[in-house]
């Protein structure tokens, strides 16, 4: 209930059983149906030629929902629940079948499209609550009838309605009562068989009809007649469409719309003889028709038009002619014939008919002619010149002359031609075939608008008129503009090889400027600045160079509106370069510091560079690095001297050659020399009265002043020192801290003490004066660690005590050679 299907014996089974299928899940959830997330950030969503056989789900605030062209076979009634917002929606090409309550819930609808469906029976249901509806079509559906209620009687704001198709057959009047007035009306009713009198003479005022009835004017033109009759009024534009006049009973109907004084009447699509243009005329002589329009027009005869010379069409302001084809046009005598209505028009347009020539004589009679258009003909220069009297003062009202579209080749011939034009303003000679311009014209004082688009010049010259107030130059091959146009307000140079803006000091009253598709890479505030009046700037579609300075400039100054209003859209303003930016809108790119100061950036990274460096040395010179690295170096290199001489001794001599290496301060040399080496090479027996006791023997030390080689690295004289001791014995004192050399020997003593070669106890520590274990540098971590875990001796300031010390240094040295 509620449907209106077509009978299921039309369906496919497949078809029909989706159709079911998918009613009764939908029925139970929409967690089924498919979602379509093609909305833009107007809540316009486009969910066409997606394939949906179901409506899909979108935004609950979508403004306008397009379904075109899919395979919706069925509108429940729950499907736009929830779109109350909803302005726009088409199902142009889907629905078989729609539910009574389908649009229920569709109060703010205002344009519903039912176009091209398989609807053969409209429901009056489907528009009860869509009050605010403005626009409906129901154009090409199988229904041959409007049904036995009033459809649109509860659209109370419907003011464009289109209905009707091959298959429709009658309108009543109770099909469409209830609409009071519209702006627009389209009828296809070409197999019409009934018409109720009076059934569209209600709709008042009526701006604009469409009626396609071929059938009723072949075959039946009372209906035909009635109906034309009805829609006809002085004000309504009147647009027969597919018609073909071949009787003169198919002209029958425009009686009727002539005793309405019908003024506005056009026909698309028609064909028709010489004989019926001629009863035409005659039919509506004396009407006011003010605009007569054939578009599309097959024309057959010989051209005779003898008997409607003396029909009046005074009030005939406007002819319209397009895409006309003459038949057998060779048969044709002339249209001067017709010379008494071109005297009366004040625009003429004939476009696409083949017109190679209009005949001087013909332009003569053109006498009340302001507005002459012909655009997409077969004139050339030579014909031209036949046309315009070759300049002899014919068409002396005309202000407006469209020939683009021909194959006119000199631009001097056509300046020299309309010169005689005294009130020419608006010239557009586009679409031609000109290859170069002369570096002078002619040209009639009054021309404002020139439009020489889409041609084939390469350059410039003072051939332009300084008059122009409009000058469109698109679509040719120029790379420069170097002409002072001081009048010039519009200016449209899009489709060429501009690599930078035009200088705006030649346009001092320039307001609009589109230089669009050319080979642009930039523009600056500067370019802009010389430009005083310009307010409008088009100049998307170019090959953008995204650097720092024109992002930057795009991004502050143009999107902001600081200094341009850009009427082609942000979005048109895409990168071309680098590459990684290609084709991003120049208004969404975002450029780091690297990208837009890098020679600022190189040298802050440079100096914060240099700073940090200067701090991490300052930190490796607090936490002693260097000297770890120097002295693992100099370890390094002098082990390997080492290694090489211990094996050369080893052969050769034996290894220890000292019972120890005394390592001191220059500072401390004296008490080395007077006290620690008597005492211990020349050692004197105290107890020289006792016989019994013990005679010292004598050590055998190394010092550097006596003992080291000259000539040989002092690195490799200190290794070899404590290699070939059996003991280093360390003179520890303030000097001793102090001295660089003494440092190298605990170095190296550090080193060899902790590689392995020389046992911890090899080492003997002399404190010459009170130094605690915090006064040893922190880079000796290990010698500070020794001096907590070793006894160390201390020179005693007492001479009593003096004995007890050398007594105890001589038993840790002989200790040491009873172990060897």
């Amino acid at each position: 209930p509620g449907f209106e299907l077509r009978p299921i014996t039309t369906l496919p089974p497949l078809l029909l059983f989706l159709v079911f299928l998918c009613r009764g899940q939908r029925s139970n959830s929409d967690s089924d149906r498919p979602s379509c997330h093609r909305c833009d950030l107007t809540f316009s969503c486009n969910c066409s030629h997606a394939q949906f056989i179901v409506v899909p789900m979108v935004t609950d605030d979508a403004l306008t929902l397009d379904l075109s062209f899919n395979n919706i076979v069925m509108v429940t009634d729950d499907d736009l629940k929830g779109h109350a917002r909803l302005r726009v929606l088409s199902l142009h090409g889907n629905a078989d079948g729609i539910h009574s309550s389908a649009f229920a819930s569709l109060w703010s609808l205002e344009e519903l499209d039912l176009s091209d469906n398989e609807i053969k029976i409209i429901n009056h249901k489907w528009f009860r609550k869509l009050g605010a509806l403005q626009r409906l079509n129901l154009l090409h559906n199988p229904y041959r009838s409007l049904g036995p209620h009033p459809l649109f009687k509860s659209l109370v704001q419907l003011r464009r309605l289109s209905f009707g198709s091959d298959a429709l057959e009658e309108i009543g009047r109770a099909h469409v009562s209830g609409i009071d007035q519209l702006e627009e009306l389209r009828v296809h009713g070409d197999n019409l068989r009934r018409y109720e009198p009076g059934a569209l003479a209600d709709i008042w005022p009526l701006g604009h009809v469409y009626l396609s009835l071929h059938g009723p004017f072949l075959n039946n033109q009372s209906l035909a007649s009635a109906m034309l009759g009805d829609v006809s009024y002085p004000e309504t534009w009147v647009i027969l469409e597919n018609l073909h006049l071949a009787t003169s009973q198919s002209l029958q109907p425009f009686r009727e719309a002539a005793k309405k004084r019908i003024r506005y009447l056009s026909l698309h699509n028609v064909s028709i003889s010489d004989q019926r243009v001629v009863e035409f005329l005659v039919v509506t002589d004396g009407v006011p028709l003010t605009f007569l329009k054939f578009d599309g027009v097959t024309l057959k005869g010989e051209g005779r038009w003898e008997k409607a010379y003396q029909t009046d069409h005074k009030a005939l302001d406007e002819v319209y002619l397009r895409n006309v084809i003459v038949l057998d046009v060779y048969k044709f005598v002339s249209f001067l014939q017709l010379g008494f209505l071109l005297q009366y028009p004040r625009k003429v347009s004939v476009i696409n008919a083949g017109v190679f020539v209009m005949p001087c004589a013909t332009s003569y009679l053109l006498v009340n002619l302001q507005y002459l258009d012909l655009s997409d003909n077969l004139l050339t220069d030579l014909t031209l010149q036949e046309t315009l009297c070759n300049g002899r003062g014919t068409l002396k009202d005309l202000r407006v002359l469209n020939i683009s579209g021909n194959a006119l080749k000199s631009l001097s011939t056509v300046s020299q031609l309309v010169t005689k034009l005294s009130k020419l303003t608006h010239l557009d000679i586009s679409r031609n075939g000109y290859s170069w311009m002369p570096q002078s014209c002619p040209w009639p004082p009054t021309l404002r608008y020139l439009n020489i688009s889409q041609a084939k010049l390469n350059t410039v010259t003072p051939c332009l008129p300084v008059t122009l107030q409009v000058l469109d130059l698109s679509n040719n091959n120029l790379n420069s503009f170097l002409l002072v146009l001081p009048a010039l307000t519009e200016l449209y140079l899009s489709g060429n090889k501009f690599l930078m803006l035009p200088l705006g000091w030649m346009f001092p009253n320039l307001q609009i400027l589109n230089i669009q598709s050319n080979t642009l890479t930039m523009f600056s505030l500067s370019d802009l600045a010389s430009y005083s009046r310009l307010k409008d700037l088009q100049a998307g579609q170019n090959k953008f160079d995204c650097n720092c300075d024109f992002v930057n400039f795009f991004q502050s100054d143009i999107q902001r509106r600081k200094v341009m209003h850009l009427s082609d859209g942000e979005d048109t303003y895409l990168c071309d370069s680098p590459l990684y930016l290609q084709g991003r809108a120049v208004g969404r790119v975002w450029l780091s510091i690297v990208d837009c100061h890098r020679v600022l950036f190189v040298s802050v990274s440079c100096g914060l560079a240099l700073i940090v460096g200067v701090m991490v040395c300052i930190l490796l010179w607090r936490l002693h690095a260097f000297w770890y690295l120097k002295m693992m170096w100099a370890w390094l290199k002098a082990k390997r001297g080492s290694q090489r001489r211990r094996r050369i001794r080893h052969e050769t001599e034996p290894l220890l050659s000292f019972d120890a290496f005394i390592s001191y301060s220059e500072r401390d040399a004296s008490w080395v020399e007077n006290f620690l080496v008597p005492e211990l090479e020349e050692p004197r027996n105290t107890n020289e009265g006792d016989m019994d006791s013990t005679p010292l023997q004598s050590l055998s030390l190394c010092l550097h002043k006596r003992d080291f080689l000259p000539g040989q690295w002092i690195v490799d004289n200190i290794i070899s020192a404590i290699e070939r001791s059996r003991r280093t014995v360390f003179i520890l004192s303030e000097n001793f801290l102090q001295s660089d050399w003494c440092r190298y020997e605990l170095d190296f003593s550090h080193f060899q003490l902790f590689d392995g070669h020389t046992d911890r106890d090899a080492v003997i520590l002399i404190l010459l004066e009170p130094l605690s274990r915090d006064d040893i540098p922190k880079r000796f971590c290990k010698l500070r660690k020794l001096m907590g875990s070793t006894t160390y001796l201390e020179w005693p300031q007492d001479d009593d005590r003096r004995a007890e010390f050398w007594n105890n240094l001589r038993k840790a040295l002989r200790t040491v050679e009873d172990e060897t």
